[in-house]
């Protein structure tokens, strides 16, 4: 081996490491940003509306009193299913459009 070589040249591992916890505390802090934000849908003409958090937690389910004098309970656990799985979608909606930027182009390698 020649003095004049220095093997392959490594990135810099310090500044990807630095990167590395800047990304994490990045999308650490969105999290903490989306488990405050709500989302809600609703069902039957509004009838029933769930409310939902960016992190997927049920923050609130309200029914109309008026859909109850009815009776008809599948109807209402139909309307319920419907409004719960809108919301969940629009809350994961949210959250990957909060996360992906920094989870896809965030990296520095």
């Amino acid at each position: 081996m020649s003095k004049g070589f220095k093997g392959p040249k490594m990135p810099n591992q310090m500044g990807m490491v630095q990167q590395l916890q800047k990304l994490q505390e990045q999308i650490q802090a969105t999290q903490a940003q989306l488990a405050t934000e709500v989302v809600s849908a609703t069902a039957g003409g509004g009838a029933v509306k769930v409310s939902v958090t960016g992190d997927q937690h049920c923050q609130a389910v309200e029914i109309d009193p008026e859909i109850l004098k009815d009776g008809d309970v599948e109807l209402l656990q139909d309307m319920i299913l419907t409004a719960f799985n809108s919301a969940l979608e629009k809350s994961r909606a949210m959250a990957a459009e909060r996360l992906g930027p920094l989870a896809g182009g965030g990296l520095p390698f």
